[in-house]
């Protein structure tokens, strides 16, 4: 299925935690398509906000340093929008643990204002959402799709899976259309790498580039879905465009299963250097992990007709390509 990605020309919209990862990507793609974007991040610690993400469109985008809780900031700029892209976020799943209010308050409270206002305003902006792999929990079945059960092994997946349905309701009930995007384990350019709470791929490319050990929990064999940035840029942009995923849940992977320890020397051989240590898992983070993990991105495709375009070797080594130019931008 062929998008006109030329349709977002001009049109007013809105990224909320548009510093970071995945925000300041799709901001890099919407300026190119002529959007009129804003950008909305409240700049917290530890996450993925840095200003070297906008670097080349700096000059093209609006940028509001606001907290999504702020109900008052929000609305000023959530007024004469018509997309949202809606990924400003708690996203540490320990951190979720270690400090549950945060999460509740900036993943539910946060999603939850931002619902009141698109109630109140009824002006029919169209929302998509950036969901998670953690709604699920441990698969019962692999691969994982659509019509999975939830159960969550953590605060941050049961409050991802709440706000997507806090969306879903209120897009129902006041007429604006809500999609989301249930991503996989995303890496490329412009992630964190100062620390491995998320965004563990590009932690390792660094710890690769500098000499630093890459630690492996147990054995390795857990297994992943890893899809690329560019891929899943691609994905929200479809999602804002196509009515065809309107009010509707979709996961976003590669739907190729991958074992971490053959990430791990993927990272390994694309940096040209670095080694791997087996340690054991700690009791917080064991607790909490998931033994395998792939998805089916079928519904999506039929829906939008998006694929994944970049394989794991390519986008590991673009990745580092990357960090070899701007390594300095992003090194703790």
């Amino acid at each position: 299925m062929d998008v006109d990605f030329a349709k977002l020309n001009g049109r007013k919209i809105l990224i909320t935690g548009g510093l970071g990862f995945i925000g300041s990507n799709l901001a890099h793609r919407l300026v190119r398509a002529g959007a009129h974007v804003t950008i909305y991040d409240a700049c917290l610690d530890p996450y993925g906000w840095n200003w070297f993400n906008l670097d080349g469109i700096r000059d093209n985008v609006e940028v509001v340093i606001a907290d999504i809780r702020d109900e008052v900031k929000l609305k000023e700029h959530v007024r004469g929008k018509e997309i949202i892209f809606h990924l400003a976020a708690q996203v540490g799943r320990e951190v979720s643990m270690a400090n549950p209010e945060l999460d509740t308050d900036i993943n539910c409270n946060g999603t939850i204002k931002l619902c009141k206002i698109l109630a109140e305003l009824q002006n029919g902006v169209k929302v998509v959402y950036a969901g998670s792999r953690g709604q699920i929990g441990e698969p019962i079945y692999l691969p994982v799709d659509e019509a999975h059960p939830t159960k969550p092994t953590d605060v941050y997946g049961i409050n991802k899976l709440a706000a997507e349905k806090y969306l879903l309701l209120y897009g129902h009930i006041y007429d604006f259309p809500v999609v989301s995007l249930r991503l996989n384990n995303v890496y490329g350019p412009r992630c964190q790498m100062q620390h491995g709470y998320y965004g563990i791929l590009n932690w390792f490319i660094q710890n690769a580039m500098t000499g630093r050990d890459i630690t492996v929990y147990g054995d390795g064999k857990q297994t992943r879905d890893y899809i690329y940035i560019d891929d899943v840029v691609d994905a929200f942009m479809r999602a804002s465009l196509l009515s065809t995923a309107d009010n509707d849940i979709f996961f976003i992977g590669s739907g190729v299963e991958t074992l971490f320890i053959d990430m791990v020397k993927q990272v390994i051989q694309a940096v040209g250097r670095g080694r791997y240590v087996h340690v054991p898992f700690p009791p917080e983070r064991e607790s909490i992990d998931i033994r395998k993990f792939v998805i089916t991105f079928a519904k999506f495709q039929k829906a939008t007709g998006w694929h994944p375009k970049v394989d794991l070797t390519t986008g590991v080594q673009r990745t580092v390509d990357f960090y070899r130019r701007n390594l300095e931008h992003y090194r703790s």
